[in-house]
């Protein structure tokens, strides 16, 4: 046991921080916002994190200290909070698939902006940023309570009139706005939450990894963390938490299968290199045949009706 730690402990963690990024994105589509912008604010969060670390706070001999995380986490969680506004605003206007280009848009934009900016690091980013921890393993001391009190929050936020006004917003703008809910508030306050979150996770990421850069807030990451909503579940948050633990084994599982012995070699090739591609035809195959989702609030309904 203490072999599979040592070994998967690494995975282990970055598993609970891809259900609190499928999370991030389960937050506007609970009021039928198609945001892609988790990534965008995912990279602003470790990119304050990495920054703070390096070149505001003073070197520290031996570990991190975890007071300067959490005030990292803060810091990240208020300036994507106050971002998420400004971009929800007008870009909440849009709807379906042309709020999903703008977000990929504004996630662009940051790349680019971090992309050329100094302090960022350019295309090489910041590396040798400090650790707060030994082990990798260690890092669920902080990520693991972290998703235990997201998932509290939205089980609760969904019983509450709040969630009551984003569900209804998600299946009816129109009717919603004329028993009167206000749906650009609300729409507002989802993305905004969303936001909050990916920028928190953001924080415990740079430090997780060791190095942050560009590449960590693409549009390729806005598709994978939108599997990872579409195929878990988008109707409740425990799919993006199923989703965002599979999918963020699956390269690792795709790794393992490409050495069976006596797999054609470009069967091998694919299952290492074709993630997205695979992760693509998923959500396909999973919104014709599982239209929301692997897990739906009926599943629980059902299990709860059984003698």
């Amino acid at each position: 046991m203490t072999d599979f730690f040592s070994n998967y402990g690494f995975l282990l963690v970055s598993m609970v921080l891809g259900a609190m990024l499928g999370l991030s994105l389960y937050l506007p589509l609970m009021a039928g916002q198609l945001s892609l912008a988790s990534p965008g604010f995912y990279a602003l969060g470790g990119y304050i994190a990495a920054i703070l670390s390096t070149k505001v706070f003073p070197p520290t001999q031996g570990l991190f200290p975890l007071p300067l995380l959490g005030l990292e986490m803060l810091l990240a969680a208020i300036a994507c909070g106050v971002l998420g506004i400004a971009v929800g605003i007008p870009a909440l206007r849009l709807r379906g698939i042309y709020l999903a280009i703008a977000t990929i848009a504004f996630v662009e934009i940051l790349r680019i902006l971090c992309l050329n900016l100094e302090i960022t690091g350019g295309a090489v980013g910041i590396f040798g940023i400090p650790q707060p921890f030994s082990e990798p393993l260690s890092y669920l001391w902080v990520a693991l309570p972290l998703l235990l009190l997201s998932m509290s929050f939205l089980f609760r936020l969904e019983k509450i009139r709040v969630g009551r006004a984003f569900i209804a917003i998600r299946e009816d703008e129109l009717a919603a706005d004329a028993i009167g809910i206000n749906p650009t508030y609300f729409k507002v306050l989802a993305f905004t939450l969303g936001a909050i979150l990916a920028g928190m996770v953001g924080a415990i990421s740079a430090h997780f990894l060791n190095t942050w850069n560009t590449r960590q807030g693409t549009f390729d990451a806005s598709i994978i963390y939108l599997t990872y909503v579409l195929i878990g579940g988008s109707r409740t948050f425990w799919g993006p938490v199923l989703g965002g633990m599979v999918f963020t084994a699956l390269p690792e599982i795709l790794r393992v299968m490409a050495d069976i012995p006596g797999l054609p070699n470009w069967l091998a090739q694919f299952l290492r290199d074709g993630r997205l591609i695979i992760f693509g035809l998923l959500i396909v195959i999973g919104t014709i045949f599982f239209p929301q989702g692997l897990i739906t609030p009926d599943t629980f309904k059902r299990q709860r009706s059984k003698p």
